[in-house]
């Protein structure tokens, strides 16, 4: 199997077990283009979403971050598989202080819906003591009901470097 084919496959299981629309085949998973990813308005309507949940957080604006977040929506982090009201339980004691998105990754799902995928630097609060940490997310956002929503979101800690031994 090329490379495309792979990608298309692993597209329409990802959309099947998530429930979204069966788009895949007429849709198929596109590499990012640099030189588009400036003026693909879909890409700048999840991008901006994204930024919104996580401005809610460094407001701390629960409620907010609850109602971008679709009530199905599936969250995995090193501590497993979580879904809305545990998150939204989670991050009652969470407050980001900073944060910037870096070398953001999009790929088009369906014309109401895409995966972005970026490296997150963040600061903050969480439950009381204050943290900086590095991590790759991967969320999957899509228009239900006139309205950018959440439906997927990872997010990978990465591999300390091994120490180099003399």
């Amino acid at each position: 199997m090329n490379k495309l084919t792979i990608r298309l496959l692993h597209a329409t299981i990802l959309c099947g077990v998530l429930g979204i629309v069966p788009f895949a085949i007429s849709c198929p998973a596109q590499a990012p283009d640099p030189a588009n990813a400036k003026s693909d308005p879909l890409q700048q309507q999840i991008v901006a979403a994204e930024r919104e949940g996580l401005e809610a957080l460094k407001a701390g604006n629960v409620a907010r971050f609850a109602d971008m977040t679709a009530d199905d929506a599936v969250f995995v982090d090193a501590a497993g598989l979580a879904n809305k009201a545990t998150v939204v339980s989670n991050v009652a004691g969470f407050r980001l202080t900073d944060f910037s998105m870096d070398d953001i990754r999009f790929v088009r799902l369906s014309p109401i819906s895409g995966l972005i995928a970026y490296k997150i630097t963040e600061k903050g609060v969480s439950h009381g003591r204050e943290f900086t940490a590095q991590a790759y997310v991967s969320s999957i956002w899509l228009q239900q009901n006139g309205k950018w929503v959440c439906k997927f979101s990872q997010e990978t800690t990465p591999r300390q470097p091994k120490p180099t031994q003399p």
